[in-house]
């Protein structure tokens, strides 16, 4: 069995989806004929036709909206977005009536869609190419936010979005998109959604991160480990529902916490996990929860990307001075 990337994973995911189902299509701009913008959809017009495989015009409120009504008369489409940038003129189809099918129709009807699209930065991209808005979409009711961090978890969760009867936001970090190889089975196998997955096991802090922040998460706990201080590093991978419970489980172990996002600090889904375990495991912590985030500024161009994106000394410094708090004498 070869190696394969995430983004390799990903069109794999929906080859074997479409093989296996006559309903799922996938459409967006230049998905068809070049293969996506980052091939993700490589080779499928080719083995699957024109009629599943549609290249549309650059218009993405089109986009969002020709999905609403497939998804309602029964098909189950993949809709791209070349990069999470140019969602935002298709928020008024994705809030406004796919979030809200079930609902208004009282579940008589669901809205079985998934909107792909590239996210973060890191890869030298101009304005509007660099996007790490999941906390917009994580808020609204009815929509399941849903991030992979490897090439397995990447055709697992793909699966497991085709196949949920609900809205998907499936955001694919496209900076680790070729960063690293998995044997990945073409088994059919769908990972499960709202579970968190525990990459690292430790007793001392709990360490969570998703997508493309995980490469320098994972990278900081491995040097943790070698002063002696061991780290659990957990990935939600769905943001919304998020899996309190299993990050709850963690903390009665470790009882210390950092968060780490590429997104904005400001209402990014960091605090959002903070204020659940402030709620839900208050007694639990032995220090306040932390976050390593990127600044409430827009994205900067290629120069200053490194400068923007958490990197592994800002992790350490964050997890030392955690672990640093008083604890009061509570152990």
């Amino acid at each position: 069995m070869s190696q394969i990337t995430l983004v390799e994973a990903v069109t794999l995911a929906l080859a074997y989806e479409m093989q296996a189902d006559p309903r799922v299509l996938v459409f967006g701009q230049d998905v068809g004929l070049n293969g996506g913008v980052f091939r993700a959809t490589e080779g499928l017009q080719e083995r699957f036709g024109r009629e599943r495989v549609l290249d549309t015009p650059l218009a993405e409120n089109m986009i969002a909206g020709i999905a609403v009504g497939m998804a309602a008369q029964g098909l189950r489409p993949v809709a791209e977005f070349q990069f999470m940038g140019f969602i935002y003129p298709g928020l008024d189809q994705i809030l406004s009536h796919a979030a809200r099918f079930r609902n208004r129709t009282r579940g008589r009807l669901s809205c079985p869609v998934v909107y792909r699209a590239p996210y973060g930065g890191g890869i030298h991209a101009p304005e509007h190419h660099s996007e790490s808005t999941e906390a917009l979409f994580a808020h609204i009711p009815g929509l399941r936010v849903v991030v992979p961090s490897s090439p397995a978890r990447a055709y697992g969760l793909l699966l497991a979005a085709i196949r949920d009867p609900d809205p998907v936001i499936f955001l694919e970090p496209k900076r680790i998109y070729r960063a690293v190889r998995q044997e990945v089975p073409d088994s059919g196998e769908a990972l499960p959604l709202d579970r968190c997955f525990r990459l690292r096991e430790g007793a001392d802090i709990t360490l969570i991160a998703w997508g493309a922040s995980l490469k320098e998460t994972l990278a900081a706990a491995e040097q943790l480990a070698g002063e002696g201080i061991e780290a659990e590093v957990i990935d939600p991978a769905t943001l919304k529902p998020l899996d309190i419970h299993a990050v709850i489980d963690s903390l009665e172990k470790t009882h210390r916490c950092l968060v780490v996002h590429e997104a904005a600090r400001f209402c990014g889904l960091g605090a959002e996990i903070a204020a659940q375990i402030n709620e839900y495991a208050f007694d639990l912590l032995d220090a306040p929860v932390q976050r390593v985030t990127g600044y409430d500024t827009v994205m900067p161009y290629y120069r200053l990307e490194d400068s923007y994106i958490p990197g592994v000394e800002q992790i350490l410094a964050a997890v030392r001075e955690t672990l640093d708090y008083p604890d009061g004498g509570r152990r």
